[in-house]
C-alpha cells in the first residue's frame, strides 16, 4: 500500500498561548480529495495555516516522505504545498496574467520544463480569467478572484493544494461554480486538502471526510458515508440536502 502524500499526527498549534488544535491527526492520499468539515472556531483555518508554517505548530506532519520539522514556509512552497487562502490576498494592483505568472515562481525556480503551459492550462480551466487577463485584479467580483487565486496555485504546479474555505462570501451560482472546478481538478487527479463550512458541497466533491470540533476529530470516513450520517445530517446539513449541481 501506498504511503499517504500527507500524514499529520498529534498536531498541536495556536495563537499566542491559545492552543486551537489539541493533537490533531489525519491523512491524505495521493491524488485524494480530502475535506475537513465543522462549525466556526473549531480549528479548520488553523489546521491549514499549521501546515503551511504559518503558525508554529508541534507534532508531527509528513509531507510526500519528508517531515516538515524546522522547514520554512518558503521550503514548504517548494516542496509542493500550495495554500489558497480565506482572503484569497492578491495583487489587487496588478494585471490578471501577473497574478498568475507570479504563481509560477516554483517551477520556475525548479527549471521545470515548459512550466508556461501551466498557464494555458489555468485559462482553459477558467476561461473568464482569460477574457480578464489584462484586467487588474483588483476589479475582478468576488468570483474571479477566488477563481484567480485558485488559479495562481495552480501555476506553482503543487503536490497539494490547500483551499480554506472556497466558497466563502460568494453567490450560490457562483459557489456551485467553483465546486465543479474541484470535481474537475479531483478528476484530472489533483490532491486536494478542502477546509470548508458549506459542509454539504463539500462532502459532495470529496472521497474522505473528517469533522473538526474544538481541535479535534469527532468523526472520520469515507464523504458519502459521512453525508449520510444522521449526527452530520442534523449538525451541518440540515434540511437543505439537495445537490450543489
Amino acid at each position: 500500500m501506498a504511503a499517504p502524500l500527507l500524514e499529520v499526527k498529534d498536531l498541536h498549534a495556536g495563537y499566542g498561548r491559545a492552543e486551537v488544535l489539541t493533537g490533531l491527526s489525519f491523512e491524505l492520499a495521493r491524488g485524494q480529495v480530502v475535506t475537513v468539515i465543522g462549525p466556526n472556531g473549531a480549528g479548520k483555518s488553523t489546521t491549514l495555516n499549521a501546515l503551511m508554517g504559518l503558525l508554529p505548530a508541534r507534532g508531527r506532519i509528513l509531507f510526500d516522505g519528508q517531515d516538515l520539522a524546522d522547514t520554512t514556509l518558503e521550503e514548504r512552497v517548494m516542496l509542493g504545498l500550495a495554500l489558497v487562502p480565506e482572503k484569497r490576498e492578491l495583487f489587487g494592483t496588478m494585471p490578471v496574467e501577473d497574478n498568475l505568472v507570479l504563481g509560477g515562481f516554483r517551477p520556475m525556480k525548479l527549471r521545470m520544463p515548459d512550466w508556461r503551459a501551466q498557464l494555458d492550462r489555468v485559462y482553459e480551466l477558467f476561461p473568464r480569467l482569460k477574457e480578464r487577463r489584462a484586467q487588474l485584479a483588483g476589479t475582478l467580483s468576488g468570483g474571479e478572484r477566488q477563481m484567480l487565486a485558485v488559479g495562481r496555485a495552480l501555476m506553482s504546479q503543487p503536490k497539494l493544494l490547500m483551499l480554506d474555505e472556497p466558497s466563502l462570501g460568494l453567490a450560490p451560482l457562483v459557489v456551485r461554480e467553483i465546486f465543479h472546478i474541484i470535481e474537475r481538478l479531483r478528476e484530472q487527479g489533483v490532491s486536494i486538502l478542502l477546509v470548508e463550512q458549506n459542509a454539504r458541497a463539500a462532502l459532495q466533491v470529496a472521497d474522505y471526510g473528517y469533522v473538526l470540533e474544538t481541535g479535534e476529530i469527532s468523526m472520520q470516513g469515507p464523504a458519502q458515508q459521512l453525508s449520510g450520517d444522521p449526527r452530520v445530517i442534523e449538525t451541518y446539513l440540515g434540511a437543505a440536502r439537495g445537490r450543489t449541481d
